[in-house]
């Protein structure tokens, strides 16, 4: 099984302009967060990655086409029905084969020598399945993340056999169907936001499409939760971290996180000592 296409779904009226945010990476340089995601896939072994955006917005990725040449591709989403919605909307591009899906309002930051994309590939290759990215989740953080229910698999520390996805549980839902035993009391098994999946994904999108009621959005996580079903599918426990955009302050955690896992952490933790400093100084004076 080998991932050639990702898609990145930024078709959203809250996605389109988050990715699009520069950042200080790891060397001191700027880049748009959905270049950092775009590269860390190319890196992983990807081919082509497909932003699914919605009309009109061609011109805001110029320059990363040119950055990116004929490996990226947009496809238009002609109304925001969901994250589900934008996926399906890709499937005649990715023909058939297995596929990537991230999140693009989410910075991925590795913990380890290989990317947070590339363990999930090389799980996903070798156990020949679909496999989300999972991350260790407090229970104040529900609101933010699908949350994955199942058993870890025997002799993995980081590998966990799906058998549930709920989108932004409740904590009372959670605490009901996604403990997992071992993980400490009031910790579930957050998704990261990237995805290796089978074609499967789509008939399950269809399926899903056809029971929609009008104006109903479509979200992915309900597809995955039936996937669970039907076929193996795993969660790896990714080394690293994901920062969700969308929270509270969530670029500048980004910003932050980056910083400090990168060669130049001591110089960016002076800056900040020496703000805290003129701050705490500020306020005696």
């Amino acid at each position: 099984m080998r991932f050639k296409k990702a898609i990145i779904p930024m078709g959203g009226p809250l996605h389109g302009d988050l990715p699009l945010q520069h950042v200080t990476v790891k060397d001191g340089s700027t880049q748009r967060v959905a270049a950092i995601q775009i590269a860390e896939l190319r890196a992983a072994g990807v081919d082509g990655v497909a932003i699914v955006t919605r009309p009109g917005r061609e011109r805001f990725f110029d320059d990363l086409r040119q950055e990116f040449g004929a490996s990226l591709v947009l496809i238009e989403q002609a109304e925001p029905r969901g994250f589900g919605h934008a996926v399906l909307c890709a499937e005649e591009w990715v023909g058939g084969e297995p596929f990537i899906v991230q999140v693009c309002d989410h910075v991925f930051i590795t913990h380890a020598e290989a990317s947070c994309t590339k363990q999930l590939i090389e799980v996903a290759t070798r156990e020949g399945s679909a496999v989300s990215g999972v991350q260790v989740t407090s229970e104040g953080q529900l609101p933010y993340f699908g949350v994955v229910g199942g058993s870890r698999v025997k002799g993995s520390e980081r590998l966990y056999a799906i058998e549930t996805v709920i989108e932004k549980p409740t904590p009372t839902v959670a605490e009901e169907q996604c403990m997992i035993p071992g993980l400490r009391q009031g910790t579930y098994l957050g998704l990261f936001g990237t995805h290796a999946l089978t074609p499967r994904v789509f008939d399950l999108l269809r399926e899903h499409a056809r029971a929609l009621g009008p104006g109903q959005r479509m979200g992915l996580t309900e597809s995955l939760a039936v996937l669970a079903t039907r076929e193996k599918y795993l969660a790896l426990e990714v080394d690293g971290q994901r920062v969700d955009l969308e929270t509270p302050f969530g670029l500048l955690r980004a910003q932050l996180a980056l910083a400090l896992h990168g060669p130049r952490r001591e110089e960016v933790l002076r800056l900040i000592l020496e703000e805290v400093a003129r701050r705490q100084a500020g306020s005696t004076s």
